[in-house]
């Protein structure tokens, strides 16, 4: 099997997909002439042509509006923002139109449109840039939000999401894009609401998504060396759905459980995640359901101090020996 970027995960899934349906398209800021802001879309342009590639005005509230309309007439636009952060400008758009119209038509339109781009704070590009939104959006009924860790998620995933025929919101994550793993060349899908078990443990659950997962491997490396703790480390990939079924029997498993994510604690991922396992696996527990997200202020611009901001390893440490 080749290994490829996260990056070039993202990019052979679209090229897939285009080839195999001529309804599918890609919209956006920069992503035809200049191959994208990340180079996610590199190539595509000259491949499949200016038709199929397009580059949109800065107006998010406008190319998310046509790509709605495009999907509600029969295409399949995959829609890139340059950051999550500026998705909020077409939050109507998104989250009362998108979400609703299968509903609102009596099941008589579907909208087969994707929405993805990065999503993440740890580039120093203050407040206004570095929203990890994956908890709003999970929120409004009729949308699928997905954040895959790894190039192999991150391809069966978006492929899967471009032939849905609901909208499909994938969140990436900038620091993600130059990590390698070997992919297969054969075609694949992944599932939506299906986590996957990143390390078998015993002692300790961690449950994380995107790049808190690749965090949560490392404190469960510096745990097993120092502490003898051995650690499972649950990615939920999706986040609605949600797969309850394997996050619960890992913690009936292991007893003890951490969630790690990188939203901001109120109303967070995390937050419905202990809900259900305090409903559904209270009497599992042998200690209190711990979480560690990012630092509840808005996103901060120094380097340094963003760093210790979002999760980190020792946080995580921190949190798990405090209840072994």
């Amino acid at each position: 099997m080749p290994e490829i970027t996260y990056r070039e995960a993202v990019n052979q899934a679209m090229a897939e997909e285009m080839d195999r349906d001529s309804d599918t398209f890609v919209m956006g800021e920069e992503v035809a002439q200049y191959d994208g802001a990340y180079k996610v879309t590199e190539g595509l342009l000259k491949r499949f042509g200016e038709k199929r590639v397009l580059d949109t005005p800065i107006s998010e509230c406008g190319f998310a509006g046509l790509g709605i309309g495009a999907a509600m007439m029969g295409l399949r636009p995959i829609v890139e923002f340059m950051t999550w952060s500026f998705s909020f400008v077409a939050f109507d758009q998104i989250f009362n139109n998108a979400a609703n119209i299968r509903y609102m038509s009596g099941g008589e339109i579907n909208i087969p449109i994707v929405f993805r781009g990065p999503g993440n704070g740890g580039v120093n590009v203050g407040a206004t840039h570095s929203h990890t939104p994956e908890n709003f959006y999970a929120n409004a009924p009729g949308l699928k939000v997905i954040c895959p860790a790894t190039p192999y998620d991150a391809k069966g995933m978006l492929k899967t999401a471009i032939r849905d025929n609901d909208p499909v919101l994938m969140m990436e994550n900038t620091i993600l894009y130059n990590n390698k793993e070997e992919v297969p060349e054969e075609e694949y899908l992944i599932p939506f609401g299906k986590a996957d078990i990143k390390k078998e443990g015993t002692d300790l659950t961690f449950i994380a998504h995107g790049k808190a997962v690749l965090t949560c491997l490392k404190a469960a490396e510096i745990l097993e060396a120092e502490y003898e703790v051995d650690v499972e480390v649950v990615d939920l990939r999706s986040i609605r759905p949600l797969d309850e079924e394997t996050i619960l029997n890992s913690v009936k498993k292991t007893s003890r459980v951490i969630i790690v994510d990188e939203n901001k604690p109120f109303c967070g991922v995390g937050a419905q995640i202990a809900y259900i396992i305090q409903e559904k696996a209270f009497d599992y527990l042998d200690a209190p359901i711990k979480r560690v997200s990012a630092v509840d202020a808005p996103q901060i611009y120094s380097m340094p101090l963003e760093q210790v901001q979002l999760p980190n390893a020792q946080r995580i440490v921190q949190a798990a020996t405090s209840i072994i």
